[in-house]
């Protein structure tokens, strides 16, 4: 697991306004294999950031356009015959070139086959887990307090950014909290789906996945407030949460920032 300028210290939000200042200036190229329900809010998130999505699925492109990627999203959503293929391809191309990707095993808890596939990803080397807490209950078979996550990402040296009222990230060694968010972000779709892809971006541009992960759950969270607050339902919210996540700056982040 590659680390860098952040090892050996805790995790705080100026780490995640630089981060997101990366992002911005650097317009990381993000190639998502993830939900038909969820690509095009995917894509918006991502543009929004400051990142670059694609979205191709066909087997005769999909490997060159990892290749060109600066981080790649597998996510689990659909699981169909297509992006089976698709992934396998994907994983293999990004480790080929050192093409950092992130894994969002979604609704490995309703289905062994899906689980089964996930545990072989996880193999596969990728640098983050982003997942809610029955998804790492069903992979890890613990439930997901702080040292069962810290041992699992120990374990299989990955990062795990774990999704709920208070995100949870741990590499093993180090354990940061994130306590931004609001709970509309549960009522809109493919929201976590983004919040990966989100990871991803920041990766693209942070090798050390510890911070790529927390920043990300960090922009995503404090984003989720800002939209929260002119916000009148989900709908509204939907929108509100893509206006936020392209105005905001490093010292909007800091200021709202609930990183321990």
């Amino acid at each position: 697991m590659q680390q860098s300028r952040t090892t050996g210290r805790d995790m705080t939000a100026q780490d995640a306004a630089s981060v997101l200042d990366r992002v911005r200036t650097r317009g990381p190229r993000v190639h998502c294999i993830t939900n038909a329900v969820a690509q095009n809010f995917t894509a918006n998130a991502l543009l929004a950031i400051g990142a670059v999505p694609s979205m191709t699925l066909a087997a005769e492109e999909i490997g060159a356009f990892v290749t060109r990627a600066q981080a790649l999203l597998v996510n689990l959503g659909t699981f169909d015959r297509e992006r089976l293929e698709a992934t396998a391809i994907a994983v293999q191309s990004a480790a080929a070139h050192n093409v950092p990707w992130v894994l969002d095993p979604v609704f490995v808890d309703r289905s062994e086959q899906r689980a089964a596939f996930a545990r072989d990803l996880i193999g596969q080397g990728p640098r983050a887990l982003r997942l809610n807490r029955a998804e790492f209950a069903t992979l890890s078979g613990n439930e997901p307090d702080r040292f069962a996550i810290a041992a699992y990402a120990r374990g299989h040296q990955l990062v795990v950014g774990l999704s709920g009222a208070t995100d949870l990230v741990a590499d093993g060694e180090r354990f940061a909290s994130v306590g931004n968010g609001h709970p509309l972000m549960a009522k809109v779709t493919a929201m976590g789906c983004a919040a990966s892809a989100l990871v991803a971006a920041c990766l693209g541009v942070e090798e050390d996945a510890f911070c790529a992960t927390a920043s990300a759950l960090t922009i995503v969270g404090v984003a989720g407030e800002i939209a929260a607050e002119t916000a009148k339902g989900p709908g509204s919210f939907a929108v509100a949460i893509l206006d936020a996540l392209h105005n905001l700056d490093g010292p909007t982040l800091m200021s709202y920032a609930k990183v321990n």
